[in-house]
């Protein structure tokens, strides 16, 4: 299927993507911008709050929650291992599973990132604009794309 950019559903298309990219690219500027006063990459602040959010995730379950590639996230991993704010433990109950878990640093940064977070303040900032039941129709809206998204097999 050949898309046509005249047809005015193929332009909302377009303005659909630019608003969630204007939105994330603002977002993840904060979050770098943050990252980097902890002397980390955004990827890197992402694995340890990540972690922090849910304690003990495989490397295959941290790279799914990421939606990245598991090599890219154990690169990520090897570093804030060397950096000691994680550790990687075996799998009790399979071996040839890896988990990561934060060390007391890697917990006291992410916390401190989080108290911090420029792009949460900025979000609380922005919502705080919002009627409630706006914010709630956003959250919908959003889930209901996703799972349509999911359903289009592309």
């Amino acid at each position: 299927m050949e898309l046509n950019f005249t047809d005015p559903k193929v332009k909302q298309v377009m303005e659909v993507y630019q608003s969630f990219w204007a939105i994330n690219k603002t977002t993840a500027k904060l979050t770098k911008k943050n990252a980097e006063g902890f002397g980390l990459s955004l990827q890197q602040l992402s694995i340890l709050n990540t972690v922090f959010a849910f304690p003990e995730l495989t490397q295959q379950e941290l790279a799914d929650k990421l939606i990245s590639p598991k090599s890219t996230v154990s690169v990520g991993i090897d570093k804030l291992v060397n950096m000691g704010l994680l550790e990687r433990r075996f799998s009790e109950e399979d071996r040839r599973e890896v988990k990561v878990k934060l060390t007391n640093k890697g917990e006291e940064v992410s916390k401190k990132s989080s108290k911090e977070s420029l792009s949460y303040r900025a979000m609380l900032f922005a919502l705080d604009k919002m009627p409630e039941e706006d914010i709630q129709s956003l959250l919908r809206i959003h889930k209901e794309l996703s799972n349509h998204l999911m359903e289009s097999g592309f």
